[in-house]
């Protein structure tokens, strides 16, 4: 009986878990941000936990998740208004620029 030793490596062809990230990041830059802000609220949050004076550890850890949430959401909103102003504004911009 023969093991399959490489059962944990991607076939060949297909990229690894670094390579698929980083073909993602370099398409959407806003999603390694949207991912490192909740990162960044999760980990304030959660090291400021001793120091919550008399909130209860339940709605501690909610707000945790809702600030994360929120960072998430925020950066993806201002990707949206980005993406329609480049769409809408600049492209209108320009048309009207060259109709002169």
């Amino acid at each position: 009986m023969s093991a399959n030793k490489g059962w944990w490596a991607s076939p060949e062809g297909e990229d690894g878990m670094s390579a698929k990230f980083l073909r993602k990041t370099r398409g959407s830059l806003l999603v390694p941000i949207g991912l490192g802000g909740c990162v960044v609220v999760a980990a304030y949050r959660i090291y400021r936990l001793k120091p919550r004076g008399s909130t209860r550890m339940a709605t501690h850890l909610i707000h945790t998740r809702v600030a994360a949430q929120a960072c998430a959401v925020g950066v993806i909103t201002l990707g949206a208004v980005y993406t329609m102003y480049r769409d809408y504004v600049k492209r209108t911009t320009q048309d009207a620029g060259e109709k002169w």
